[in-house]
């Protein structure tokens, strides 16, 4: 089953509005491995599906692992729990229920009523976690999210004056650009935006195809048409979250290169109202978002509990209190009201660390 995860692992950032799903055949007596699949780019064929081609006629006897119940049900491409029965296989053993309604419990029920041998709850929790981005859009309508902050020992993030090239190493800046790959959206704030005039695209070898959708909030429509992610918007999709009634004719300037213009309530401050903001992403697919900037925002959304997991990048070197921090202010009146984490992992990058967390539930 760890080998079926870490095939599902390959589609993460590359299949949504589906999850990123493994399939591993193999011969119960011998051990074998005849065939492996995980979800293509686009979310179809799924994994199982691919595994069963690679596999052939001996997938008949077979056990099959899959790291997410397999769906029963007619979309654009028929279930895979058919194509499963249909292939002679005698056994599926899998990882996690499927949170989409349409699905969970059918799947499995209908490879036990056509006499299949089934196990589920394999590695569960690390299943889980591997797909926490489409469970949440199927159960709260919105993607996961992910903060990802660069910083000094101190929390910083730049100068007083702005610079912040370099913090972090190349090592832990390459990492940065791996972990883009794995997501679905990219998202920053305006005044990052203007003030960074940033790509927000993977610039890994290989994997420069696997850029992220790109998406600004923006109240009041302000990104400029000769930005570098206007003017990327014919190569790869470009959104911008704006508030209700936002100028026509920034609007049309920005349509005319192909940005999307979204737009949602606006919320106190004059700034847009968060939840509604990530409902609108996860309605147009996306299961996964990585949040890279800047200060304004990542509070907005630890303030309204949005943020899921914290990516931080950590360097050896201390700026001081005059540096930018990483998250702007709070106004918290008690500890007790303080966002609290549970640490993930730690990993050495070159001089640097990288800290994952996950929201303390």
């Amino acid at each position: 089953m760890r080998a079926t995860l870490a095939l599902a692992r390959r589609g993460l950032g590359n299949v949504w509005p589906n999850p990123a799903v493994g399939c591993v055949l193999v011969m119960p007596e011998s051990g074998r491995v005849v065939g492996r699949g995980w979800t293509q780019p686009g979310g179809r064929p799924h994994a199982e599906i691919e595994a069963l081609r690679r596999a052939g006629s001996l997938a008949k006897g077979a056990t099959a692992y899959v790291s997410l119940e397999p769906c029963n049900h007619h979309g654009k491409t028929p279930p895979c729990t058919e194509a499963l029965i249909d292939a002679g296989v005698a056994r599926v053993v899998i990882a996690m229920e499927d949170p989409d309604p349409r699905v969970r419990g059918a799947g499995q029920a209908r490879l036990e009523e056509a006499g299949l041998a089934v196990t589920g709850g394999v590695c569960g929790d690390e299943a889980a976690a591997l797909n926490a981005g489409f469970a949440m859009r199927q159960l709260s309508g919105r993607p996961l999210v992910c903060l990802k902050i660069a910083s000094t020992l101190d929390g910083r993030i730049a100068l007083a004056s702005g610079e912040s090239r370099w913090i972090t190493g190349a090592e832990a800046r390459a990492h940065g650009h791996l972990l883009r790959a794995q997501y679905d959206g990219i998202m920053v704030g305006i005044g990052t935006a203007l003030a960074d005039d940033p790509r927000l695209t993977c610039r890994l070898p290989g994997l420069e195809g696997r850029s992220p959708v790109a998406i600004v909030l923006d109240s009041a429509l302000r990104l400029p048409a000769e930005s570098a992610l206007a003017r990327s918007a014919r190569d790869r999709p470009v959104w911008v979250v704006t508030g209700q009634g936002s100028d026509g004719e920034r609007r049309a300037s920005l349509q005319a290169l192909g940005v999307e213009v979204i737009e949602v309530p606006v919320g106190g401050f004059g700034l847009l109202a968060l939840h509604p903001a990530l409902a609108a992403l996860g309605e147009r697919g996306l299961t996964r978002l990585l949040v890279e900037g800047g200060a304004t925002l990542a509070a907005g959304l630890m303030r309204a509990d949005l943020i899921d997991r914290i990516a931080w990048y950590r360097s050896n070197g201390v700026i001081g209190g005059d540096g930018l921090a990483g998250v702007s202010a709070l106004g918290l009146e008690s500890l007790d009201a303080m966002a609290r984490f549970d640490r993930k992992g730690i990993r050495v990058l070159g001089a640097d660390l990288l800290e994952t967390l996950a929201k303390r539930h």
